[in-house]
């Protein structure tokens, strides 16, 4: 399977983005997703899960409140809608998807996760 993020780009702190991630290539009946991010010198980190289902979402402290993920099976597309974006928030940011899994199950740890994409970039000036 392939993964497509995309979305990102340079925004001032407060601005909002909208970062998509497109599964394409094998097909699976069910995957939980997840967005993670990786800023300059420092380790991934996770951002925000979704299940396969919708039903459960998951955030990271760091954007709860101001970030929301959600997901379109029918086109195979996870969002993640990025708003009051602040100058800690640059960074790669990439999704996974874990297949297989339960229509309600979610997943914050990047070794749940079996396929990744390589990442948009995320700059927020401030």
């Amino acid at each position: 399977v392939q993964l497509q993020a995309s979305g990102g780009g340079l925004v001032q702190a407060g601005d909002s983005l909208r970062l998509s991630c497109e599964a394409s290539g094998r097909t699976f009946s069910s995957y939980a997703t997840g967005w993670f991010r990786q800023a300059p010198g420092k380790e991934r980190e996770f951002v925000a899960t979704i299940s396969w289902s919708g039903s459960n979402t998951y955030y990271a402290d760091s954007v709860k409140g101001r970030f929301t993920i959600s997901r379109d099976n029918a086109k195979n597309t996870v969002f993640l809608q990025m708003h009051s974006l602040k100058p800690e928030d640059t960074a790669v940011y990439c999704c996974a998807v874990r297949p297989g899994t339960g229509s309600s199950n979610i997943y914050s740890r990047a070794w749940s996760y079996d396929y990744w994409g390589q990442g948009t970039l995320v700059t927020v000036s401030s």
